[in-house]
């Protein structure tokens, strides 16, 4: 038996949609449960879900995607949950694709999907690239440390040994990325598979992606700092994007500077060109898989890095006086 876990908050206009898909699965129906995880909507959210047949509805007070994913592990039947989120659909085979490692491999323990997006616009498309570079760096590992629950399998033996998401990641962060980094430390086998898809709305504008950036950056440093050997890196993170992270303040600097004083100005087209030549590795896969977006795609990546650099920062604060205050200090 396997079980597809949904946790869903206030989704009334995704839910279906994602529901709809997962009763379409080539997988035989009957051997898989669906459920819905309500935590605490305020909307139509249960009612919807509650109308599909086959599809179990539990319901928890507000606590987060963490807290509703572990609760429907524990009510799940399955010895395999699979988890997506309610502003996916999943494609007819997903999980057929996400569940045949499992039967090739009796030591892996987690499975890794991926992202797909019909969307057109500008921010969306650049979003897709971000992630197909990532992925081509996955490809590159026979096995991996981060698993994004948009797409996740588990066994849930597993799971549940290991404690499941920490509570600590209140919102949706990346609390399914600290689960990884602490099944890959404990010796445990997890895989990606670029055949598992589901279709996501991605980030639509600038200030979206911004906003986005800035949140990934703040919780994932969270994650990593919980497990310290993964600040070095991981399978899914690039390093020249560290690098563009940590060059961003001094080419802004730099810049501002040049504006004050002529001397300046070496400095800035210095610290310029070096930053362009770090996204060349980005602009040459852009030029193969989405040539249109080749010439916006410095001005994303720079954006990126602004949103990060802001996210390290403020975590690293927030982490300085929780350790040394018990509380974060207010922004």
């Amino acid at each position: 038996m396997i079980s597809v876990i949904v946790p869903a908050y206030n989704e009334a206009t995704n839910i279906a949609h994602c529901l709809q898909a997962l009763s379409g699965q080539t997988y035989p129906r009957e051997q898989f449960e669906i459920i819905v995880v309500n935590d605490g909507s305020t909307d139509a959210t249960p009612e919807i879900a509650a109308g599909f047949a086959g599809v179990r509805v539990i319901s928890q007070a507000n606590q987060g995607p963490a807290a509703a994913r572990n609760h429907g592990v524990r009510e799940a039947r399955g010895e395999i949950v699979l988890f997506t989120d309610a502003d996916c659909r999943p494609r007819p085979d997903w999980v057929a694709q996400m569940v045949q490692p499992f039967q090739e491999n009796p030591d892996i323990v987690a499975v890794k999907g991926a992202y797909e997006t019909g969307q057109r616009n500008w921010t969306s498309r650049f979003v897709q690239l971000e992630f197909e570079d990532r992925y081509d760096r996955l490809r590159k590992s026979a096995f991996i440390d981060f698993v994004d629950t948009y797409a996740a399998a588990y066994r849930r033996d597993t799971f549940l040994q290991a404690g499941g998401f920490s509570l600590d990641f209140r919102l949706p962060s990346a609390e399914d990325a600290e689960l990884g980094f602490r099944l890959a430390n404990q010796g445990y086998l997890m895989v990606f598979n670029p055949q598992a898809r589901v279709s996501h709305l991605h980030p639509a504008s600038p200030l979206h992606y911004l906003q986005k950036k800035y949140l990934f950056a703040y919780w994932r440093l969270f994650a990593a700092l919980k497990n310290p050997n993964k600040l070095l890196g991981d399978s899914y993170t690039p390093q020249l994007m560290k690098f563009q992270l940590l060059l961003f303040p001094l080419l802004v600097t730099a810049v501002l500077l040049a504006v004050i004083t002529p001397a300046a100005t070496s400095a800035a087209l210095f610290l310029s060109a070096l930053y362009l030549a770090t996204t060349l590795p980005f602009l040459v896969k852009s030029y193969h898989r989405d040539r249109p977006l080749l010439p916006l795609a410095p001005f994303f990546l720079l954006l990126r890095s602004a949103g990060q650099f802001w996210g390290v920062v403020i975590c690293l604060k927030d982490n300085y006086y929780l350790k040394r205050y018990g509380t974060k200090k207010d922004s």
